[in-house]
């Protein structure tokens, strides 16, 4: 039997939540990369700066404490996953798979919602057991969509 989830919340980001994604980032992805790409913190930080839609993102919290971030932007017709990047220390514990519900839900399963995954993050698990497909490996990123028929590769493990 799994553990409860813990006490676990979405608020909507403010502007100056912009350095606590930089710093989620950093932490998130850092490891994953530097041996892909290197890591220059005033480019990872410039990025975050130039696509934070605070209006977009929200800031996932556990007891009250900031433990993660994500953006679902919408683009013309479709729709972006992005900067989902959750502290270490909440990984393995449910709350991605929860997040990731509660987002898929806002989007009709016919809209096409696309996302980019580093190559060899453990987060493509996440992505595919909630119905996200491969499209496109250049190396580096994976870009993937979800499959026709929304999250129907969820399972009572996610």
């Amino acid at each position: 039997m799994s553990a409860p989830l813990p006490d676990l919340a979405l608020r909507v980001a403010v502007p100056e939540d912009v350095d606590l994604v930089a710093a989620l980032k950093e932490r998130v992805l850092r490891r994953d990369l530097e041996p892909l790409v290197g890591w220059d913190p005033d480019r990872s930080r410039a990025r975050v700066v130039e696509h934070f839609s605070p209006a977009h993102t929200r800031m996932i919290l556990v007891g009250g404490d900031v433990a993660g971030t994500v953006t679902l932007r919408p683009d013309g017709d479709e729709s972006w996953l992005e900067m989902f990047y959750l502290d270490k220390q909440h990984q393995g514990r449910g709350i991605g798979s929860a997040v990731l519900r509660t987002l898929l839900a806002e989007v009709p399963a016919e809209r096409p919602l696309r996302l980019q995954v580093l190559v060899g993050s453990a987060a493509r698990r996440l992505y595919e057991r909630h119905g996200f497909v491969a499209e496109h490996d250049d190396g580096i990123d994976i870009w993937m969509r979800r499959a026709r028929g929304g999250s129907a590769g969820v399972t009572a493990a996610s």
